[in-house]
């Protein structure tokens, strides 16, 4: 374990109560203080800590819903860092370089909330953290975190990813101070703190995070582990006995203790200086021993995680505390006072930050320029002017087109941030003289010597952390970063978590996903997703597009950097793809569109994505007369008129559909009337036989579609019943 002059015995030690607790915490000239004309002693913070419990005791037990448990025995957590450990303004919340502080455990949310409106965030009036667990809809006290409420960074809940999350906040950081500070000008300096509890180490995703930090070397990531060692099913050593700090130690973190987590506010202010010490080469991991529910009569018990603690028990802590019982919601005007000074802090850093960054602009005008666009959330309008009008017409992987599409954009635009989960040769997604985001002291064996102000991420192979750190890029600040990743499209499933996340808070983060097809070929059904597009096409938020060569990649592209609403994925194909020059970008932004049009047509043939040569060769091979559509994308598709819809179907005019995408046929029954769909997973086949192997060859599909459509038009095919036009006997 790390020595420290804060450390002894493997223990935080702190200076005396008052003044000298809070002396360096902060820049000196950033300080806070404590109250003006009192002195902060171990009686206060006892009146504090009693306060705190007691109203978290009697906010959950108000509707007899609620997790009090963590929440009241990190009740000193919440004293040292919104009074004395982190930089924010209350009154500005998205002030640019505030701290930005994650709760992964978010189940413990109302500790978060109580700490909002003691700290005196606008938002958290009185009568809103009374509405935690209420009727009311317009409630900013939700079960658990969530990102549209003032001071919630991201939202919590799923555990390990908010550590992860905590980790893109850091990265974000390091990448902008090293790209925009100068010597006298931190116009960027914030540093990230994130609670985790006992779950969290134990969560794959924590592992992966906690992993990269340390590699990384995230010097202004703070984490502080409340170890109550309880969890639901009880206590952590019925499933988990592996010691923790030799743990982060070997994952390359720096270990502090606080031994009484309950009471000792020194202890652990003493541990957040410690985080803020520049001289540090890791980032710092305060392993806090607490008591869940302390102080209740199922203090130390799993009972006290999920359920109100009960009315007599509460009576009981207020008795012991030598409160009145029948008080509820009680806040002594003490307690108000000891936190009011902290918007006037606030607005104090923000204004000394304006300042420094209005004298920036007088000594570097250019780059200061360039930071107030990153500020702002502001790309050039017309980005899109670095897309080629057009690409090769020789058959072409649209994982390739990747690269014809972005490599000027990616190489110019300094917002992008790409990364890939260890597949760097097969998404293609990097651009010339690009730098990796890495420890500049970091020689590894092979490959490049990296910065902080690199832009390429090597996540490892760890998808589901890609996808959380990338929510993490994407919330630092609106539009700052538009974080990418990449990998193949199977192993979005390890990642679907995150991305689900992503959604759910509508972060903008564009996930590219290759090798999205049976035609990856002899890989086999490991790698093949037959049924993973109907998740991320049911997905809210979700911009899922499956494009057909390059001139669709170019719209896909396009049409995700534009998006500002949720997550895009870019699915695209590992085999070579014929440009069949009747595509169109622009039709892609629309989610379909007519390639080829006939108007007394027979049949409408959609293709989709790698498939989509497929609908093109059988149009011309029918002896009916046939449409043919390109279908990239549900959600796109969803957003246009019902007009423009028919008009791309023809449903309503009696036309039957027919798709072709070896995928599995859920959705399709939406928009088509038959298919041919995968009905099993896949093959380890060579690609130029798995398509004849699973029935996707023309002359059978030929014969299928015209005795489909001979039956659809005599009636013997109900309408509305769709029909699978692969059987499955080859499977």
């Amino acid at each position: 374990m790390a020595t420290a002059d804060v450390q002894t015995n493997g223990h935080v030690k702190s200076s005396k109560y008052g003044d000298n607790m809070v002396n360096g915490l902060l820049h000196k000239e950033q300080k806070p203080s404590a109250p003006a004309g009192k002195n902060t002693d171990k009686d206060e913070i006892q009146l504090v800590l009693q306060s705190f419990r007691l109203l978290i005791a009697d906010l959950c037990q108000q509707f007899n819903m609620g997790h009090p448990g963590s929440a009241i025995g990190m009740a000193a957590l919440g004293v040292a860092l919104w009074k004395y450990g982190m930089k924010y303004a209350p009154h500005t919340p998205t002030w640019f370089n505030r701290d930005r502080f994650l709760l992964s455990n978010g189940h413990a949310c109302l500790f978060q909330y109580a700490n909002h409106y003691l700290a005196n965030y606008k938002s958290m009036t009185w009568e809103q953290l009374l509405s935690y667990h209420s009727e009311r809809p317009d409630s900013l006290c939700p079960g658990h975190p969530e990102i549209e409420h003032e001071g919630v960074e991201l939202t919590t809940g799923p555990l390990g990813q908010g550590i992860a999350n905590a980790v893109g906040l850091a990265i974000a950081t390091k990448n902008l101070a090293a790209t925009y500070n100068r010597p006298g000008f931190d116009v960027v300096n914030n540093h990230t703190w994130c609670i985790v509890g006992d779950a969290c180490l134990q969560e794959g995703l924590g592992c992966e995070a906690f992993s990269y930090a340390g590699h990384l070397k995230l010097t202004n990531l703070t984490v502080l582990y409340d170890n109550n060692q309880i969890s639901c099913d009880g206590s952590v050593d019925l499933t988990n006995t592996e010691d923790v700090n030799m743990k982060m130690e070997a994952c390359g973190w720096e270990v502090l203790d606080v031994m009484d987590g309950v009471n000792d506010v020194e202890a652990i202010v003493a541990a957040l200086e410690k985080g803020r010490d520049t001289s540090r080469t890791k980032p710092l991991f305060v392993n806090i021993r607490s008591i869940i529910g302390v102080g209740s009569a199922v203090a130390g018990k799993a009972v006290s995680h999920g359920a109100p603690l009960g009315t007599q028990n509460i009576a009981d802590m207020k008795k012991a505390y030598g409160w009145d019982t029948e008080k509820k919601f009680y806040l002594p005007d003490q307690v108000k006072d000891f936190y009011k000074d902290i918007p006037a802090r606030g607005e104090k850093w923000v204004s000394q930050w304006h300042e420094l960054v209005n004298k920036y602009k007088q000594a570097h005008p250019d780059l200061a320029a360039e930071f107030q666009a990153r500020v702002e959330g502001r790309i050039p309008s017309d980005w899109a002017k670095s897309i080629p009008p057009s690409f090769p017409t020789e058959d072409t992987p649209t994982r390739k087109a990747n690269n014809y599409v972005m490599k000027e954009a990616f190489g110019d635009i300094k917002a992008f941030m790409v990364g890939t989960a260890d597949l760097t040769p097969s998404v293609n997604m990097t651009w010339k003289n690009y730098e990796i985001f890495n420890p500049p002291d970091l020689k590894p064996t092979s490959g490049s010597v990296g910065s902080y102000k690199g832009r390429y991420i090597h996540y490892g192979i760890r998808e589901h952390v890609m996808g959380a750190i990338a929510n993490g890029l994407a919330a630092y600040n609106p539009g700052t970063f538009i974080p990418i990743t990449s990998s193949f499209f199977m192993f979005y499933l390890y990642a679907a978590p995150a991305v689900r996340m992503g959604a759910l808070q509508r972060l903008p983060v564009i996930h590219v996903a290759t090798h999205d097809s049976i035609g990856g070929g002899e890989d086999g059904p490991t790698h093949q997703p037959v049924e993973l597009a109907a998740l991320y096409r049911a997905m809210p938020n979700m911009h899922y597009i499956r494009p057909a060569d390059s001139e669709e990649v170019a719209g896909a592209w396009e049409v995700s950097v534009n998006y500002k609403q949720g997550p895009s994925m870019i699915s695209v194909s590992r085999q070579t793809l014929p440009q069949t020059g009747i595509t169109s970008r622009e039709g892609l932004k629309k989610g379909a569109y007519v390639a080829k049009e006939v108007q007394d047509a027979d049949v409408t043939l959609i293709g989709v994505g790698a498939e989509f040569h497929f609908a093109v060769k059988l149009a011309e091979k029918l002896g009916i007369k046939a449409r043919v559509v390109s279908f990239p994308s549900y959600a796109l598709f969803r957003e246009q008129s019902k007009e423009y819809q028919r008009s791309v179907l023809r449903r309503n005019e009696g036309i039957p559909s027919v798709v072709i995408e070896p995928y599995v046929s859920l959705g399709w029954e939406r928009y088509a009337d038959a298919g041919f769909n995968m009905r099993s997973f896949g093959h380890s086949l060579p690609g130029k036989y798995i398509y004849d192997y699973f029935g996707f060859n023309i002359d059978s599909m030929k014969r299928k579609t015209e005795t489909f459509v001979s039956d659809w038009k005599n009636g013997s095919i109900g309408r509305g019943e769709y029909t699978e036009l692969i059987d499955g006997s080859a499977h």
